[in-house]
C-alpha cells in the first residue's frame, strides 16, 4: 500500500472490525483521512446515568475513539499514553454528537491529537487532548 489515503482506510476498517465497544455505541465514520477522523453517534437511553445524563465515560469514549482511528490511520501502530477531556456542556439521551480528532503535533515516535465533541446544535461538550506512541509495527500486516 502507498496511498496515505488507502491506508488511513483500510487500518481503520480493520480497526472497527476488531472493536466491539464503537460498534455497540454506533459510531459511524463521518470523514477520515491521515491523521483525521471524524465520528458521529446518537445518546441512547442506556449510556445516561441516574441524574438521565450521559454519562461522561460516552462523551470520553468518543472522543477516545476519534483519537484512536486518528492517530493510527498512518498505518502505524499507535498507543494512548496520556489523555484528559473537560466536559463544559451537559448531553442528553437523543443528542447526536459528533467528534472530531486532529493533530496537534505528529513526531516520529510521539503524537498528540485533538478532539472536539459537540452535539447537533453545535454546544462542544467535550474537549480532548491526548498523546500516543507510534510503533513501527503495521496495524494491517503487509498481504492483509
Amino acid at each position: 500500500m502507498t496511498d496515505a489515503q488507502e491506508i488511513a482506510e483500510r487500518t481503520v476498517a480493520r480497526m472497527l472490525e476488531h472493536d466491539a465497544f464503537s460498534r455497540w455505541m454506533k459510531v459511524e465514520l463521518v470523514h477520515l483521512e491521515p491523521d483525521h477522523c471524524t465520528l458521529r453517534m446518537t445518546v441512547r437511553d442506556e449510556m445516561c446515568n441516574g441524574f438521565h445524563i450521559c454519562h461522561g465515560g460516552i462523551t470520553y469514549s468518543l472522543a477516545d475513539s476519534a483519537f484512536a482511528f486518528a492517530s493510527n490511520s498512518s498505518g502505524r501502530l499507535a498507543m494512548s499514553v496520556e489523555n484528559n477531556i473537560v466536559y463544559p456542556a451537559k448531553v442528553v439521551s437523543g443528542d447526536v454528537l459528533t467528534a472530531a480528532a486532529v493533530p496537534r503535533s505528529v513526531g516520529h515516535k510521539l503524537a498528540t491529537y485533538d478532539v472536539t465533541v459537540s452535539k447537533q446544535d453545535k454546544t462542544v461538550v467535550g474537549i480532548f487532548r491526548g498523546t500516543v506512541y507510534r510503533t513501527s509495527r503495521p496495524v494491517v500486516p503487509e498481504g492483509d
